[in-house]
């Protein structure tokens, strides 16, 4: 089996991937888990979670050799909160400043509330709701970063080079996340023309993130910092810290997300250059990662 997977990379998390959004589309169609009272599609990530334990056992490769460390997380976990607690500090500012000069009375108000393009999500209050936000993403930064940044970049990683195995992982990432405009589709929330527009938004931004992430983990060596970085952009600026004004909550979540992800993207590629220069200097930096399952870490 293991030469199976790898023989034909690309192919194999192709299919990988079909069967994770698969379950992704059923759960957030189907079956709604987020519009219960637990408010998070976690089906998906516990599945996701467990097909990648077992593709590890398949490839006989350990959870450490796709990114999950035994040491460094709480180092490079504080790197990625880092990474975000400034950049959406700006971006919070900025978005206060703008609503504050079209006029509108602003607060900023923690609870828990579904994300949702269209602005319907349900509010919920109480410590419970709290870590149940905090538990589900967890889960989902295991998932995803697991999944995208540790398996998918690991596997084509053994037969391609660095940056195509990062660029598909990306491309793979941001795909995943049409699953969301597709509800809204769905429940007739959009029409298709926007359907389209956003599924490409989200392509875009998710495939930035997706690459983002993935050179936290080449500069670091672990998942740690694209997870704590993943996780405060989901779970905090998502929802947990609303902006509220009289006409409504959040409103300008994306322009809040999208601002912040092009901060913290702009500083990622900056240290990434300067560190790749570096290297090139000393002659040091090798442009492939085949016939590998730990891709060098430069």
């Amino acid at each position: 089996m293991n030469e199976k997977i790898l023989k034909r990379t690309t192919l194999s998390c192709i299919i990988i991937f079909a069967l994770m959004i698969a379950v992704h589309a059923f759960e957030a169609i189907v079956l709604r888990t987020d519009e219960t009272i637990l408010g998070e599609n976690f089906i998906n990530k516990v599945f996701g979670i467990v097909l990648v334990f077992i593709v590890l056992k398949l490839l006989n490769w350990r959870a450490g050799d796709i990114g999950f460390a035994r040491r460094g997380l709480v180092k490079n976990a504080s790197l990625g909160l880092l990474l975000a607690i400034p950049s959406f500090a700006v971006s919070y500012l900025i978005e206060i400043l703008i609503l504050k000069g079209q006029g509108q009375d602003v607060s900023l108000g923690i609870f828990t509330s579904g994300f949702s393009l269209t602005g319907n999500a349900e509010i919920h209050t109480g410590i419970g709701f709290i870590l149940m936000c905090i538990f589900f993403n967890i889960i989902n930064v295991v998932m995803e970063e697991g999944t995208f940044r540790g398996l998918f970049y690991h596997i084509t990683g053994t037969d391609h080079s660095r940056n195509k195995a990062l660029m598909f992982q990306a491309l793979l990432f941001g795909i995943w996340h049409i699953v969301t405009p597709l509800h809204n589709l769905i429940d007739g929330d959009m029409n298709v023309a926007s359907f389209i527009g956003l599924s490409l938004g989200y392509i875009i931004l998710a495939g930035m993130m997706g690459i983002k992430w993935a050179l936290l983990y080449n500069m670091t060596g672990s998942l740690y910092a694209g997870m704590a970085d993943h996780f405060f952009n989901n779970c905090i600026a998502t929802n947990l810290l609303h902006v509220t004004t009289s006409e409504g909550t959040d409103d300008m979540m994306i322009v809040r997300v999208l601002i912040a992800q092009l901060i913290s993207f702009g500083v990622v590629i900056l240290i990434w250059k300067r560190r790749r220069s570096g290297l090139k200097e000393n002659g040091t930096v090798d442009g492939t990662c085949k016939n590998s399952k730990q891709l060098s870490i430069v």
